[in-house]
């Protein structure tokens, strides 16, 4: 048994060190110590030559990636829950497996996201600004600086899956009314436990929020889901929160209304370009209208291991011969 030769697996990022370690332990595992993203040149070496490849959201595993006459990629283990970045399709048709790393993430974005239904209506980024960046302030006034309480409000969350109820009990924990639109409605009891409201016309509820948090994965279904006609249903009064993938959204559209003031304004942890950034969303950012976080919704410590270890126990399992316990197939997404 020890004289068999490790399989060898392809990491394309830096990952946290204790779990870099324990790949090269098992695996013969090539890593990225720069962590300088892969070329798709690289990553099509990579297929041609690795038992195993572990990509992130940054790296596009496309059917023209995946099309080497010599491939010798078994399974393709994502380092992230979502897949938008592999063509799941064009790699179950090539014989090789797809995993991720599920229901790790959830409580990390759904903090994230209720820092930024705080931060944007009531303008921290902005406040904290005055102190760090050589502003005058003259100190308190009781009309200076003012926000928008969000207790009473209501917060209509698209996407009611396990970080979409993590949001809402967050939320309603702050008073928020919670209302969601979702392919189907939760389950009674998650519906009452949360004080739910189900839109099944998500046009309808656009137009009655005064929050409304994105936390839907990035499909071909999603793409743009919050198109132009969607964001201009808004009101003038509401505020957007997304930490989900930049693509829902009509960015152009959206950064368009924000200027013109049809928007009051967003909260936004990804991009629609990433890691590209709209100028005008930074000028926008600036003016305080909007607030800007470089995809950090799921940057904690322990939840980049817990992935990792994912990622090890969906290597493992298939090469021990067995389903990996988190294969995604296309019939899923």
């Amino acid at each position: 048994m020890s004289g068999r030769k490790k399989p060898l697996v392809v990491v394309t990022r830096k990952l946290p060190d204790s779990v870099e370690t324990r790949m090269r332990e098992l695996f013969d595992a090539r890593l990225n110590l720069d962590d300088e993203p892969l070329s798709q040149e690289q990553l099509a070496d990579a297929v041609r030559t690795a038992d195993v490849l572990v990509p992130t959201v940054t790296d596009h595993i496309t059917a023209d990636v995946l099309n080497q006459p010599d491939c010798k990629l078994r399974l393709i283990a994502n380092f992230g829950n979502g897949v938008d970045n592999i063509d799941v399709t064009a790699a179950v048709a090539r014989g090789i497996t797809v995993t991720n790393t599920p229901k790790v993430l959830t409580e990390d974005t759904a903090d994230m996201t209720m820092a930024l239904i705080l931060a944007v209506p009531r303008r921290l980024i902005e406040g904290a600004s005055i102190l760090t960046e050589g502003k005058n302030w003259a100190g308190w006034s009781p009309t200076w600086m003012l926000g928008h309480r969000i207790g009473g409000k209501r917060l209509g969350i698209i996407g009611m899956g396990r970080i979409g109820q993590a949001v809402a009990r967050r939320a309603r924990a702050f008073g928020l009314q919670i209302h969601y639109h979702n392919r189907r409605p939760v389950a009674p009891v998650i519906a009452d436990e949360l004080g739910a409201t189900y839109w099944e016309s998500l046009d309808q509820m656009l137009a009655r929020m005064d929050i409304i948090s994105v936390n839907c994965p990035h499909t071909p279904a999603t793409f743009h889901l919050l198109s132009a006609r969607r964001l201009k249903l808004i009101r003038k009064d509401a505020y957007i929160v997304n930490t989900a993938r930049g693509e829902v959204i009509d960015e152009e559209t959206l950064t368009r209304l924000i200027e013109a003031g049809d928007v009051a304004g967003a909260g936004l942890d990804v991009f629609e370009h990433e890691p590209a950034v709209n100028p005008r969303l930074v000028r926008l950012a600036k003016a305080g209208k909007v607030t800007l976080l470089p995809h950090m919704g799921s940057a904690t410590i322990e939840g980049r291991v817990e992935m990792g270890e994912k990622v090890i126990i969906n290597i493992k399992t298939f090469l021990d011969s067995h389903r990996p316990p988190d294969r995604v197939l296309p019939s899923m997404l």
